[in-house]
Order: structure tokens, then C-alpha cells, then sequence
């Protein structure tokens, strides 16, 4: 693997984001430190607990999730596209840049974006309620998986993508229902039957419950939901590479 030109890329899409913060990253926190506002003061003030959590710490890992997901597919998705749009691409493709290290710089740029938006509506959070740590461990590996599944659906959304409205499909279609069906403002378990049992099979639930049970320390995730969502980082990963490797759209 060409370490060099990888951590290049990587540095080039970091920057790529950080030259226009007030678009990449102070927009999307002010939007998700909304939702924050909008729901605390309302749901919150009807709603007081969940599960004996306060209904402000409650919503707190759901917005963090929502600052990661969106933020991360945004970029890997846009600065890919837009490369393939404008005939960039091809600087980058005749590059000595083999499938693992596109794979690895586009996502590890758009999980710097994700984590970043998502860590600072954390601190936003903190303007308005504590948002205790319970296990670090566990915090971590779920901030990292949620930032690495949406970073490779971006690109992989990219690649497939011809047309602006198909990138605009993947998060209007798919993100935004599973999103707000995936319990971020409400406890999945105070869902009737059968809608509860579907919800298992939704892979936002995972993610948001995975950061409850890290950062609050109560969850109804299971082992189940971590090989749900590990499963589908691995098929979106193995997927991502073999259309770079193809050079699949890419190459006229």
C-alpha cells in the first residue's frame, strides 16, 4: 500500500473542508444544535425522562449520530462526485493510488468531517445539559463505526451516481427514514409490536443505541445489532473497493 499518497489524499480532502468551515461544519452544527433546542423544549417539557434519563441527556448520542452521519456522507459523496463531474477524477485515478488507498483517504476525510461536527455538538450539548461518559470503550468504537459506514455509503453513493438528484436519493430516500425512524428522539422499546421488532433490523437503531449505551449506560442494543452493523461496514467496504478497483463509471 502506498502509505505516502494516502495520508496525501487524506490531508487534501481535510483541507478540501476546512477552507469553507462556516459551509462544512458551522452550518451543519448550528442545524443539529436546533434540533437540540426545538426538541429539549418541547418534547422535553411534556417528556420529562426515558428509561430514568433525562429527556435532554437522552436526545444527546442521537444528535451526536446525527452530526456524524450526515456530516460524513456529505463529504465523501460531494468530493467525490464533484472530482468525477469536473474531470478532476483523473488527476487522482493516473496517480500511483491503488483501490485501498482512494478507499482510505476519501472515507478517513469524511470521518474527520463526520467526527468533528459530531464531537462539537457534543459540546454543544454541554451548554444546556450534562453528557456524561459511561464507557469510553464502547463511546468509541460506535462514534468510529457510525463515521466509517456513512463515510463508505457516500463514496460508494458517489461512484454510482451520474446526476446531482442520485446523489440527493441516498439521503432523502434512505438516511432521513431510517434516521428518524432509528429512535434519535425517542426509545425504540415504547414502540408497539410489530413496528419494534422491525426496528432490529434497522442499522441507525444500532448505532444510536450503541452511543446511548456508551455515553448514558443504558441501551437496549445487543451483541446482534454490533454484527448487524459491522456487517454492513464490511459489505459496503468490500463493495466500495471493487467498483474503484473496476474503475466502475469512472473511466469513459
Amino acid at each position: 500500500m502506498n502509505l505516502w499518497g494516502a495520508r496525501t489524499l487524506l490531508m487534501k480532502e481535510v483541507r478540501r473542508f476546512l477552507r469553507v468551515p462556516g459551509q462544512t461544519i458551522l452550518q451543519p452544527l448550528i442545524s443539529t444544535a436546533l434540533y437540540f433546542i426545538v426538541f429539549s423544549y418541547t418534547v422535553g417539557a411534556v417528556q420529562r425522562e426515558v428509561d430514568g434519563v433525562p429527556y435532554m441527556q437522552f436526545i444527546v448520542p442521537g444528535l451526536v449520530f446525527l452530526g456524524i452521519a450526515n456530516n460524513a456522507f456529505l463529504n465523501a459523496s460531494s468530493s467525490f462526485f464533484i472530482m468525477k463531474l469536473q474531470g478532476t477524477l483523473v488527476d487522482v485515478l493516473v496517480a500511483p493510488l491503488g483501490p485501498a488507498e482512494l478507499l482510505f483517504g476519501f472515507v478517513a476525510g469524511a470521518m474527520v468531517r463526520g467526527l468533528l461536527v459530531g464531537l462539537l455538538t457534543w459540546g454543544v450539548a454541554l451548554l444546556f445539559t450534562t453528557a456524561p461518559v459511561a464507557h469510553v470503550f464502547t463511546t468509541l468504537l460506535f462514534l468510529l463505526l457510525s463515521a466509517y459506514v456513512f463515510s463508505v455509503l457516500g463514496l460508494v453513493a458517489a461512484i454510482w451516481a451520474e446526476k446531482f438528484e442520485q446523489i440527493n436519493f441516498f439521503p432523502t430516500f434512505l438516511m432521513l427514514p431510517l434516521t428518524f425512524l432509528g429512535g434519535v428522539f425517542y426509545s425504540v422499546a415504547s414502540l408497539p409490536e410489530p413496528f419494534r421488532s422491525i426496528s432490529a433490523l434497522n442499522p441507525v437503531v444500532h448505532m444510536v443505541e450503541g452511543l446511548r449505551a456508551g455515553m448514558l449506560g443504558t441501551s437496549e442494543g445487543s451483541p446482534l445489532g454490533l454484527g448487524l452493523l459491522l456487517g454492513v461496514a464490511l459489505t459496503a467496504t468490500v463493495v466500495a473497493r471493487e467498483m474503484l478497483r473496476r474503475g466502475y463509471r469512472l473511466k469513459s
